[in-house]
Parts: C-alpha cells; sequence; structure tokens
C-alpha cells in the first residue's frame, strides 16, 4: 500500500491527513491539528505527528501559506522555511509537492458538495468552466481553476495585489486615505484581515464617527484588531456603528474583487469565497447589495448574472485540496 501524507501549514495552526493512495482522500487513515508556533520549524512539528501515527508515509503534499518558488516557501506569518527536497530526504519520501495555500483551496473546489458550500448567489454554472477563488484572510488570496483536458488545474495569483478601484464616492475618499497615509493602493490594504482595521480608522479619522471608549481600549489591547471589530459589528445588540459601517466597506469591496476575477477569467464554473473572514460575516454577504455589486460590470452584467457565487464554510477545504493534488500527481484522481 501506498500512503500520502498532506497537510494545510499556516502561521496559527497546520492540519495534518495521512491517505491510502487507492482508497482517495474522502477517508483519511489518521488527521491532526497541531498549533504552528508550538514547533521551532516544520521538521519538528511532522515528526511530532509521524511519531505518533506509526506510519510511513510514501509521499506528501504541502499547502503553505506563502508564496512558492522550485518547491520550496518562506511562510508569511512564521519564520519557517520549508525545501520539498530536505523533507523528501529526512523522512523518506519519494516525493514532496509543494504548493501555495490558495491553490489547495482551489483544488478541492470539484471535490466539494453542498454541506461545504453556502450559495450567495445561485446561477447556471457551466461545466468545465474556470473557476475563481477568492479568500480574504490575514491577506487577500485569488486563485482560479483551468479545465486542462482530463481535469481541474489550480493556477495561483497575486490577484490580491492588484490596484484597488473605488466604485463610488465613499469610496473615492477612502482612496484618497490611502494616499494620504502611504498604504498600499491595492484591494489587500482593504479587502483582508490586515485591511479590515485600514477602512477603520478611515471611518473615525474622516469624523463621521466617533470612537467608543471602550472600543478604543480593545483595540490597542489587542494583537489583531480585526476580530474585536467584526465582533463589535455583528455580535449581540450591534452596539458599534462604525465597525457596521466597516464591515459594510469590507463586503462592497470582496464582492468588486469577486466580479473582477469573474470577467477576468471568465470564471462560468462559478466563484467560491474561502479564508477565514466570509464565514464569520454571512449575514452581511447574504445581503442583495453584494450580488448587486458583483453583477454590476456595465457590459458583462448580463454574464455574471449567470455566475454563480459561494462561500466555502468546511474549514478542512485546503486539507482536502493538498490531497487531492497529491493524489493526481501520484497517479490517482
Amino acid at each position: 500500500m501506498t500512503y500520502l501524507l498532506a497537510a494545510d501549514i499556516g502561521g496559527t495552526k497546520t492540519d495534518l491527513a495521512i491517505f491510502e493512495v487507492d482508497r482517495g482522500f474522502e477517508s483519511p487513515l489518521l488527521q491532526a491539528t497541531l498549533a504552528s508556533r508550538d514547533f521551532e520549524n516544520f521538521p519538528q512539528l511532522l515528526t511530532n505527528f509521524l511519531d505518533k501515527t506509526k506510519i510511513q508515509p510514501d509521499c506528501a503534499c504541502f499547502g503553505v501559506a506563502g508564496p512558492v518558488l522550485n518547491n520550496r516557501v518562506k511562510l508569511t506569518n512564521l519564520p519557517w522555511e520549508i525545501v520539498g527536497s530536505d523533507i523528501a530526504e529526512q523522512f523518506s519520501l519519494a516525493r514532496v509537492d509543494i504548493i501555495n495555500d490558495l491553490v489547495a483551496v482551489a483544488s478541492s473546489i470539484p471535490h466539494l458538495t453542498g454541506g461545504d458550500l453556502l450559495v450567495l448567489k445561485p446561477g447556471n454554472r457551466q461545466e468545465r468552466g474556470a473557476i475563481g477563488v477568492v479568500a480574504p484572510g490575514t491577506g487577500l488570496g485569488i486563485a482560479f481553476c483551468v479545465w486542462d483536458g482530463r481535469d481541474y488545474m489550480a493556477c495561483p495569483s497575486e490577484g490580491g495585489h492588484a490596484g484597488f478601484s473605488p466604485a463610488n464616492s465613499e469610496e473615492l475618499e477612502l482612496l484618497r486615505y490611502l494616499l494620504d497615509h502611504g498604504i498600499d493602493i491595492s484591494f489587500e490594504s482593504l479587502c483582508s484581515g490586515s485591511g479590515l482595521p485600514n477602512i477603520y480608522r478611515f471611518l473615525i479619522e474622516s469624523g463621521g464617527f466617533a470612537e467608543s471608549d471602550w472600543l478604543r481600549e480593545e483595540l490597542v489591547g489587542a494583537v489583531d484588531p480585526t476580530p474585536v471589530i467584526v465582533q463589535a459589528a455583528l455580535g449581540p445588540g450591534n452596539s458599534c456603528p462604525v465597525c457596521r459601517e466597516a464591515l459594510g466597506f469590507f463586503a462592497g469591496i470582496l464582492a468588486e474583487v469577486c466580479g473582477n476575477l469573474a470577467v477576468t477569467v471568465l470564471a462560468t464554473g462559478g466563484i467560491y469565497i474561502g479564508g477565514g473572514i466570509p464565514p464569520r460575516i454571512l449575514s452581511l454577504l447574504q445581503q442583495e447589495g453584494f450580488v448587486k455589486r458583483f453583477a454590476s460590470k456595465g457590459k458583462m452584467s448580463g454574464l455574471l448574472a449567470g455566475i454563480p457565487v459561494s462561500v466555502i464554510i468546511n474549514a478542512k477545504a485546503a486539507l482536502i485540496g493538498a490531497a487531492s493534488y497529491g493524489l493526481r500527481d501520484n497517479g490517482n484522481k
């Protein structure tokens, strides 16, 4: 029997699983989630996992949050470098594939079922049509899939760094704010975990909203202000108008990004929204304004009206995608 090790490696946690190649990825033999920061490096984490499993994998595929070049990657949010050839030698693996985490998410799309998705906008999905993936997490990840004649092939991109273009007068003022403060004029500077605080500060500094003392104290003490803003906006009582307004801006810009990707790759196979933030703001994404903004593309509005849009709600999608990618490259679809 041949065993595949798959992993979704992030700055906070790492999901791992072992699969029997001939059985596919639907039924992992073992699964575990480890806190990434508990380990000095990835080999240490991997040793911890494999020592407990007592199964020697033959090959591996890792989805990693960071730019991949020549089968090696430096993690964006951890001081780790992972080199495929080094891991293969150290752990006696015949093959190690390292892919970007968004490529892993994109690779999962053909294998997700109804329970893994929440449909924001139904449409007429075209079989073998291109697929777009947008994932606002710490940054803004974008990828897409194209049919290669045999299967879907996931393609990476750095589309999150494309230049932000305002669609209304309020966003024009937001653009001026970015310029005045020397912030990159990119969609990632707004539509991401690191970008949402920029929208919040813009709203406060523009004078339209007062900042509550309690919220200011929480934000000052927070390592990551984004969860504080989301909770203040959508928590019990909806107590913070400026946070709700910030999320409204965020949702509108996310719709713009999704629409841009749809027309760029002609995503007749659908747009899928991943990342850690969208499942937490579903009530905003399910509003009519999101779909309207998505499809507002002038002459292409009719085309976008037929493209379905869904949110990925399966937190293991990247792990599924890494397994799918690894199994395909090792002779099993």
